[in-house]
């Protein structure tokens, strides 16, 4: 069984603090959503919780004193735990400078929809990738394989197992919804392949062009939206092997369908 060293522990410990933060981040802007709903209070703009957003709730007035008091406490508490994930944030860029396995996750940025978050994430949880023999290992490991239901010599798939890293598999799963637009090179993008090599870069665009295919390819088949991204999570996995065994120096198979 794998047993993470101190860095390790330490960066995933960061990356789970940020996680639980950004929960409580969430419960939060929904306490404060469900308040106002309550009292008829409605955005009328598009975008929640930007600046617009903050100063239209300025703007809100109750004639009880008590509720006003209510809404200031609900709004604190949301640029509060705001506060708390972005300083949890800056830590994770600050311990990036020293970590060992801080080539890899650069390596990951290079792919559509994984930006610093979820690579430290996805490498924090799962250390030195290169310990699965394959691709499939770390889909299986992710819990993102089909389960499988046997009766005589009948076999039905089922959905995903969801057994192993429950924390890596979430984040990509949030990633793969990047990947319904059509597949380009965006220069945010570009910015973060170009700190990559050029075999990284290719495994990237590769990843990109086959994984906007696919999610449309299962839209078309009649999946849900949600399943086509799991699906797509699960071979953006073996994509992230691939990177992670170019970056540290072990050759990698062809990631297949």
């Amino acid at each position: 069984m794998w047993v993470p060293d101190k860095e390790q522990e330490a960066i995933r410990d960061l990356t789970r603090a940020r996680e639980d933060m950004k929960a409580m981040e969430g419960h939060a802007k929904q306490r404060l959503v469900a308040f106002l709903l309550r009292h008829g209070k409605r955005y009328p703009g598009r975008s929640k919780w930007r600046q617009a957003y903050f100063r239209w709730l300025e703007g809100i007035t109750f004639e009880m004193p008590a509720q006003q008091i209510v809404l200031q406490e609900y709004v604190d508490t949301v640029k509060h735990m705001k506060g708390r994930v972005e300083a949890l944030e800056e830590e994770m860029r600050q311990a990036m400078g020293g970590w060992s396995l801080a080539p890899v996750v650069t390596g990951l940025m290079a792919l559509r929809g994984v930006e610093l978050i979820t690579a430290m994430t996805v490498v924090a949880e799962l250390g030195d990738i290169r310990r699965f023999a394959s691709a499939r290992q770390i889909m299986a490991h992710l819990g993102l394989v089909p389960s499988e239901h046997s009766s005589g010599n009948r076999q039905q798939r089922g959905g995903i197992t969801k057994t192993g890293n429950g924390h890596a598999r979430r984040v990509l799963i949030e990633a793969s919804w990047c990947y319904r637009s059509p597949a380009r090179k965006t220069a945010q993008i570009q910015r973060r392949a170009e700190k990559t090599g050029e075999a990284v870069q290719a495994i990237a665009w590769k990843a990109q062009k086959r994984l906007c295919k696919r999610y449309w390819y299962l839209i078309n088949k009649g999946k849900r939206p949600v399943e086509a991204c799991t699906a797509v999570a699960r071979e953006l996995s073996g994509f992230v092997w691939a990177i992670a065994c170019e970056v540290m120096g072990k050759p990698y198979a062809c990631v297949s369908a």
